[in-house]
């Protein structure tokens, strides 16, 4: 996945929402999540389309590294003004990946930006929280999160 450029991802991302849409899918509530490097997804891709409604990151990268690779040119920090759909982002206090101050200069960006999304950061919990086949689960993070998920998508209509 990392040798994947983001515009091949959002390209992918665009055919599959037009299948659904050609197969008798309702992508008037269209919604996304996803985990880790997906959780990064979710919040271009709610960047991207503005079909979304709603989109939920858990534990997504929200700064760039350093480098930065041309793969990856922008990153949810940088397109928080762009986003098209309010956005939950599920994290850790603990995540070694992503420090709670890299959730902080997301809020920044979006309150700068106008942007309705939320953040839920879960005190002395790592990243991958959701992955109950690692020693990083963590199920009480987790089943909250899967509640907030829902609860997010209904708010939001989808």
């Amino acid at each position: 996945m990392a040798k994947v450029p983001d515009a091949q991802v959002m390209a992918d991302l665009d055919a599959s929402v037009a299948w659904a849409r050609a197969n008798g899918g309702d992508t008037a509530k269209l919604a996304i999540t996803g985990f880790c490097w997906g959780g990064r997804i979710v919040w271009l891709y709610s960047a991207h389309n503005a079909g979304v409604k709603a989109g939920v990151a858990w534990y997504g990268p929200l700064v760039p590294p350093n480098p930065v690779s041309p793969l990856q040119p922008k990153h949810p920090v940088e397109l928080a003004a762009d986003l098209k759909a309010p956005v939950l982002g599920l994290y850790g206090a603990a995540d070694g990946g992503i420090p709670v101050e890299h959730v902080e200069q997301m809020k920044t960006a979006l309150r700068a930006a106008n942007k309705p999304s939320e953040f839920m950061v879960y005190p002395d919990t790592p990243h991958a929280f959701n992955a109950d086949y690692r020693p990083s689960y963590r199920k009480p993070a987790a089943d909250d999160g899967w509640k907030r998920m829902l609860e997010w998508f209904k708010k939001s209509g989808v």
